[in-house]
């Protein structure tokens, strides 16, 4: 196999040469091979990441920070990244590690800056010219890049799960006009209560999805208060003056998603509600649907000495 050196603060180490990451990846693959589980399985996270980092090399650019015709190539690298061009094999990062994601943060940067070097006709490792920290993460800390990033992936997972809570709800409506004028008998404790309609059931399903959708939207709205221009503790140390909004102005640009800064960059940094709350109306989410399902199970339970009240299509 062919390789390259690459050289740290702990001396010289052989990188696969066709490999876009560098030593610190090789380090961190070794040093935390804990739970199977690696960066390129949460391929989301990723496209985050390097929505991150390009909003960090556009405001960098425009803070006269970074070099235009670096910037750019970091750029083009951060779009194939958000295009899923590149994934395996060259994030290999264990999502199991010390450092509160360091690793995970160094693997983009070294991915992102040996791209950008390809795009100038660089061989990779070539930091001399494009270097992972001093150009790809300038003006960042993992403290500020992996909650940002954690934050986006969020929302855009919820924003698939409230798309398919509303086609579920439009589907249960459905169903409760088509059931109209079916007459049942409704329970209390399996017991006999009194009459209802199927079509009333099912408008008592829809709803109890329906009202989670602003409660799973309100909660998602935390997560796009985000701490990135607070670098390593929140003071903003090596950051200029202005980047946390001209960088949340970028993201937004670029993701499509509002993200402001926090009014508070150091509480920010630190933390966790916002991840409780979406958690929280998540379980809340889950319980109901399996309430949803037990019920109709129950309904269709038989053929013959079940309620057998609905038949459901055979699965």
């Amino acid at each position: 196999m062919h390789t390259r050196t690459e050289h740290d603060q702990l001396g010289d180490l052989a990188v696969p040469a066709d490999a876009l990451f560098g030593i610190h990846t090789m380090r961190a693959a070794v040093n935390f091979d804990v739970s199977q589980l690696q960066l390129h399985d949460f391929p989301e996270f990723v496209v985050s990441l390097a929505m991150v980092k390009q909003a960090a090399a556009r405001s960098n650019v425009e803070l006269g920070l970074l070099d235009a015709e670096l910037g750019a190539a970091i750029d083009r690298a951060c779009e194939r990244l958000i295009e899923g061009d590149i994934l395996r094999p060259h994030f290999p990062v264990d999502m199991m590690q010390g450092g509160a994601g360091t690793s995970t943060n160094m693997n983009v940067n070294e991915v992102i800056a040996n791209l950008a070097l390809l795009d100038l006709g660089f061989s990779p490792g070539t930091y001399s010219r494009i270097h992972p920290n001093d150009h790809v993460n300038l003006s960042q800390s993992t403290n500020d890049v992996y909650p940002t990033a954690i934050r986006l992936a969020v929302v855009s997972g919820c924003e698939r799960v409230m798309a398919a809570q509303r086609s579920l709800v439009a589907e249960l409506r459905r169903k409760g006009v088509s059931f109209a004028d079916v007459v049942k008998v409704a329970r209390t404790q399996l017991q006999d209560a009194v009459p209802m309609t199927l079509g009333q059931e099912f408008d008592a399903f829809a709803e109890t999805i329906d009202e989670d959708i602003l409660q799973l939207h309100q909660s998602t709205n935390l997560m796009t208060e985000v701490n990135l221009g607070g670098t390593a503790i929140g003071t903003g140390l090596n950051a200029p003056v202005g980047f946390s909004d001209i960088a949340c102005r970028h993201l937004s640009d670029i993701s499509g998603v509002s993200i402001r800064p926090a009014r508070n960059l150091i509480e920010a940094t630190s933390d966790t509600g916002a991840f409780v709350s979406v958690s929280g109306v998540l379980k809340r989410i889950s319980v109901k649907l399996s309430k949803l399902c037990n019920d109709l199970r129950l309904l269709a339970s038989g053929p013959r000495a079940g309620l057998g009240e609905i038949s459901l299509p055979a699965m």
